[in-house]
């Protein structure tokens, strides 16, 4: 995945480095190395956000044809499709999937560079960007801003929930002040605070025979669907090695991006979930029994900013705050230093 790129006046560039290669259509023109249009990105996110045309232009204020135009002029300097149209029928490309990620998050450090100019100008913290992956965007961290003291609350809070390799790029990009995402977290670029660990749990309907159980044992999991998260650079690569530790062969998997819905799965018995823990402490669901696990997989975030950027004490002071609220955490541990996993 790309970075984005510098900023000049109220246009901005997005490097042609940020698409993988082959993504290019030959029916369209070859990207230029140029400045793309910030109206054009508007347009494009929010027709993508809304799902129509016809709603992009009410929400811009514009027409239907100035909409239809920016996308297809769009279209024409990427140098490949980003809309499927059928009719009056609209849905993204797989190009447009992999662009829209890039083209919010720049339309995002646009609106941040522009609360910082304001608050430069004020001389004092407006604005705070907090990227963050869900399980703490979802937890701690409201916790955290309610201790904020109200001399240091910002006018305007953005607290972005993504993934961890979004929450990284945009800590390295400036527009977000803090980040917290899943370890590993061997980026350049980064300073990591602190790390934190908790306990993985199992999580099962209510009605699920093995509900009662005080310990799920790994063994408990042979022949049983399993629900996990999807990527397997991150949580599910231990999942997988203590499974396999334990030569457990299960039956079946249903991976998703975000713990939240891997509690819908397994509460509508679709299987057992491994999940991290801390989740469970911003959305806590009924019908669903949580079994602490026998065996140990351990859950890891850290708390990150850019490299050599001075921060304002807000953000100090919410980083700490962080930290205090995840010691109530079951089971936490913080590290000093990355472990090594």
């Amino acid at each position: 995945m790309g970075t984005i790129g510098h900023l000049e006046g109220v246009r901005g560039s997005i490097s042609d480095n940020c698409f993988a290669p082959g993504l290019a259509n030959p029916r369209f023109s070859q990207m230029p190395v140029d400045y793309l249009d910030t109206k054009q990105l508007e347009a494009f996110v929010a027709v993508i956000s809304i799902g129509s045309m016809t709603g992009a232009a009410k929400a811009l204020g514009k027409s239907q044809p100035v909409i239809t135009r920016l996308i297809q002029d769009l279209e024409q300097e990427l140098g490949f499709p980003i809309l499927h149209r059928n009719g009056p029928r609209i849905a993204p490309t797989e190009q447009g999937v992999a662009f829209f990620s890039q083209a919010e998050l720049f339309l995002s450090g646009l609106r941040t560079i522009s609360e910082r100019a304001r608050a430069i100008e004020a001389t004092r913290v407006t604005s705070v960007e907090v990227a963050s992956i869900p399980a703490l965007a979802a937890s701690i961290v409201p916790l955290a801003l309610k201790e904020l003291p109200a001399d240091q609350f910002p006018d305007h809070v953005h607290l972005q929930s993504t993934s961890s390799e979004n929450v990284v790029q945009a800590v390295v990009a400036r527009t977000a002040d803090v980040g917290i995402a899943s370890l590993p977290l061997d980026n350049p670029g980064v300073d990591v605070h602190w790390v934190g660990e908790v306990p993985c749990v199992a999580v099962v309907a209510a009605s699920d025979p093995l509900a009662g159980l005080e310990l799920l044992r790994a063994e408990d999991l042979k022949g049983r669907r399993l629900i996990a998260s999807a990527n397997p650079y991150r949580l599910r690569m231990r999942i997988d090695k203590a499974l396999a530790e334990h030569s457990v062969e299960i039956g079946g998997v249903i991976d998703s991006n975000a713990t939240y819905v891997s509690l819908a799965l397994a509460r509508s018995g679709l299987g057992i979930g491994i999940v991290e823990s801390v989740t469970l402490t911003g959305l806590p669901l009924k019908d669903i029994a949580i079994l602490p696990l026998a065996f140990h997989i351990p859950f890891y975030w850290g708390v990150i900013t850019a490299t050599g950027v001075p921060l304002p004490i807000t953000v100090e002071r919410l980083i700490s705050l962080i930290e205090q609220k995840a010691t109530d955490l079951p089971q936490f541990r913080k590290h000093d230093r990355i472990p090594h996993l």
